[in-house]
């Protein structure tokens, strides 16, 4: 079985993150119909193999730009919970001070370059970064997440022309949740995998399932281990889909009742708690006891989100403009 192929070590901390990001994202979800959150989130419950498959093929040196459902991204690349949850809050103790909120979490540190509102706008970044790291001679990787709408954009087309072009060390993952908002990719695609569109580029074009963490790491693993050669660009489409609404609150009127119930029995994370105790890698006991410390940690990090302050009014413009010291006005 796979889990085996892979070994203990790395099928459990597949798990555990995998749990981490939906346990994160289904308490955001609780906590934002409390009114604890202003604006709207966008969870990734059903999306957790994609996320975490591809952070954990990359080093902790590489870079990632994550959409508007990027919790599970940043998580995946190494993102606190309560940094993490104090950001949804508003707080200032959140990864941008209160000030990023869902879809614009960043921490350079960590290699997240930043979620982002605006649809297909994290692709041409990840160029840019894969321009940066060429010029400056370093051995990094930046891995542009996206959603399957994202690749109807011109920065998709723009962004992978340059990075295959410039043999950019770049990794295009496009998130095929099926839906843009409420429109199924099927009717605005005229090609049966959006990684057919690799070959107007000459750069490999790799579908995967999206649920199946153990190929999203291999996919991820092969594309890296390319770009760090020199050799550019890979895109890979991950065949996913979101349990939730677009947004909370959604009412989902635009899919069938058969069609989500036919993915829920494709979940990643039931999955590959199946694969982990059917091959003898762990036990369901194992697997519970890291459900039980996770549980733990998320409640810690709503704790430390509600007792965290927030920005004080003096610091509206702060992190926000760049300042003009000399003349005191912000350009």
């Amino acid at each position: 079985m796979v889990a085996k192929k892979h070994g203990k070590e790395l099928s459990l901390k597949f798990y555990r993150e995998m749990f981490k990001v939906r346990s994160f994202d289904l308490k955001a979800a609780e906590l934002f119909t409390q009114a604890l959150m202003a604006g709207n989130i966008h969870t990734c419950v059903g999306q957790e193999a994609t996320a975490v498959g591809a952070c954990q093929a990359l080093k902790s040196t590489d870079f990632i730009t994550a959409t508007h459902r990027g919790h599970g991204q940043c998580i995946a690349k190494g993102g606190e919970t309560k940094l993490m949850m104090a950001e949804l809050f508003g707080k200032t103790t959140g990864y941008c001070k209160g000030k990023g909120g869902s879809m614009h979490i960043a921490n350079v540190g960590l290699g997240i370059l930043g979620a982002n509102g605006i649809v297909g706008a994290g692709i041409p970044i990840a160029a840019g970064s894969g321009l940066a790291s060429k010029i400056m001679g370093k051995d990094e990787v930046t891995l542009a997440f996206f959603g399957d709408a994202a690749s109807n954009q011109g920065t998709f087309h723009e962004a992978i022309n340059m990075a295959s072009a410039w043999k950019l060390p770049v990794i295009f993952m496009c998130e095929n949740n099926k839906y843009g908002v409420s429109v199924c990719i099927d009717r605005v695609c005229n090609t049966q995998d959006i990684a057919d569109r690799a070959q107007g580029y000459h750069i490999p074009g790799v579908v995967v399932d999206g649920n199946d963490v153990f190929a999203v790491y291999e996919a991820v693993k092969v594309a890296a281990e390319r770009a760090r050669k020199g050799e550019g660009p890979t895109l890979i489409e991950c065949k996913t889909y979101r349990h939730r609404g677009h947004y909370e609150g959604d009412p989902m009127a635009y899919r069938t009742k058969e069609e989500m119930q036919e993915w829920k029995e494709r979940d990643g994370v039931i999955r590959l708690r199946n694969e982990i105790t059917a091959s003898g890698v762990a036990t369901a006991e194992e697997l519970d006891a890291i459900e039980a410390e996770i549980t733990a940690e998320i409640e810690a990090a709503v704790e430390f989100a509600k007792e965290s302050p927030y920005p004080d009014v003096s610091e509206v413009t702060t992190d926000v403009y760049a300042m003009d010291n000399e003349r005191g006005i912000a350009r």
